[in-house]
């Protein structure tokens, strides 16, 4: 049973799977092992990630290895409709999965397709931001003593599963995929560095050299997006709470301002932080006639769309996926993708080579639970480090990389005291 847009539109939806597939070796090769070995028989996996090509080739290579997958997206404009009906369809290889997904989803929508793949009763959880765990301890509660654990894709949903765990509401054990270094050290900063320019330079169709682009947020995304911002040509402003990253982003050549002080200047702004209101009311009539804003955030609160909502005269469609806010100040500000994460709702997403690696994780991860959740307490557990390293030589392998080995004398010189 699905709940899709159109299902005519597989064959598009199939030739973007198939083309992500071809670009994700990493997953191939477990892929191979998985339809050898099983690990996921008898298993039922809800997961609510990005739906796009690479997830739905990361949900067919689990389904692969045996599970029984149910599907949504996490994010209503990041849905791509023809991937959702080509997950529904199956392929001449795969076979239909149970999809709950369509672009531009209602709220209500979008949680009524939360709540399908959750109301499947689901062994394993695989969440993007949260919001599958969200509702299974809010609405739920009945169906906890099923799961046997998760595992969480993104920055933050691992930020509200660490506040579960410390107010001991969190009723099983989650991986943080995120914090894999395979995963933050390339998704994070070259896959979200490369893709919110994307999501930005297709929709705007403007050029980016020349102009002050402000990030708000020096963590990996914010790095990312700033390090090809002044590669495509831009000064790039940082703004920051934390004293440390603030110091990393003048050390690395940035200008560093509060937002109030970036406001008058920025071009365009970037919002990767995580957390809400970080530009507001106090920053709106500071800003240019112009200015053009995004966020990289996983939530759409970082730009303070409801404030802005009741403070703008009048809005317009300037363009497909911009919206113009008409201040009372006579100036004009440009909002991308509805302030949602603006390299899925404008664009493709990572790119695929990148989502190999941090999807391996995942599906490694699917297993290491699988296998280990009699000893998992409840709570939020890292991945552990012999998966963080059998991806990071299988993608060497895949690169056609090599790299040296300790000798044993180098090995005891090292583990030595004396």
């Amino acid at each position: 049973m699905s709940d899709i847009r159109n299902p005519a539109l597989y064959e598009s939806g199939e030739r973007k799977i198939q083309w992500a597939a071809r670009n994700m070796p990493l997953l191939a090769a477990i892929s191979a092992e998985f339809e050898k070995t099983q690990p996921f028989r008898g298993v039922k996996i809800a997961l609510s990630v990005h739906m796009e090509a690479k997830t739905a080739q990361l949900c067919r290579v689990l389904a692969r290895g045996g599970a029984e997958m149910h599907v949504t997206g996490c994010n209503p404009l990041s849905t791509q409709d023809d991937v959702a009906a080509a997950l529904a369809h199956g392929s001449a290889t795969d076979a239909p999965l149970d999809v709950y997904a369509y672009h531009a989803a209602t709220p209500e929508e979008y949680e009524r397709h939360l709540i399908a793949v959750l109301e499947t009763a689901p062994n394993i959880v695989i969440d993007d931001g949260g919001d599958l765990v969200n509702l299974l301890h809010r609405k739920l509660t009945h169906l906890l003593p099923q799961v046997f654990g998760g595992c969480e894709e993104t920055t933050t949903g691992v930020m509200r599963l660490h506040a579960m765990a410390a107010d001991g509401t969190l009723k099983y054990p989650v991986i943080a995929v995120n914090n894999a270094k395979c995963k933050y050290l390339f998704d994070n900063r070259y896959g979200t560095g490369q893709s919110v320019w994307d999501g930005i330079n297709r929709t705007t169709n403007l050029i980016v050299a020349g102009k002050i682009v402000v990030v708000a947020g020096y963590g990996w995304c914010g790095r990312g997006i700033a390090l090809r911002a002044r590669g495509f040509g831009a000064r790039v402003i940082v703004t920051e709470i934390d004293p440390v990253r603030a110091l990393e982003a003048r050390m690395d050549g940035y200008d560093v301002v509060p937002m109030t002080a970036a406001a008058p200047l920025g071009d365009i702004f970037v919002t990767a932080t995580g957390c809400r209101d970080v530009i507001t009311v106090e920053h709106f009539d500071l800003l240019k006639d112009g200015a053009v804003l995004c966020n990289a955030g996983h939530f759409n609160v970082e730009i303070a769309m409801d404030v802005l909502e009741g403070y703008a005269e009048s809005k317009y469609e300037a363009r497909q996926n911009i919206v113009g806010y008409n201040l009372k100040n006579g100036n004009t500000i440009f909002i991308l993708a509805e302030g949602r994460l603006v390299n899925l709702a404008s664009g493709d997403g990572h790119p695929a080579e990148i989502m190999d690696m941090s999807f391996a994780i995942q599906a490694l991860s699917a297993r290491y639970l699988l296998e280990n959740r009699a000893d998992l307490t409840a709570g939020v557990h890292d991945v552990p480090e012999a998966i963080d390293e059998k991806v990071a030589r299988m993608k060497l392998a895949a690169s056609g990389l090599a790299i040296d080995a300790l000798t044993p004398e180098q090995e005891k010189y090292l583990h030595s005291w004396a």
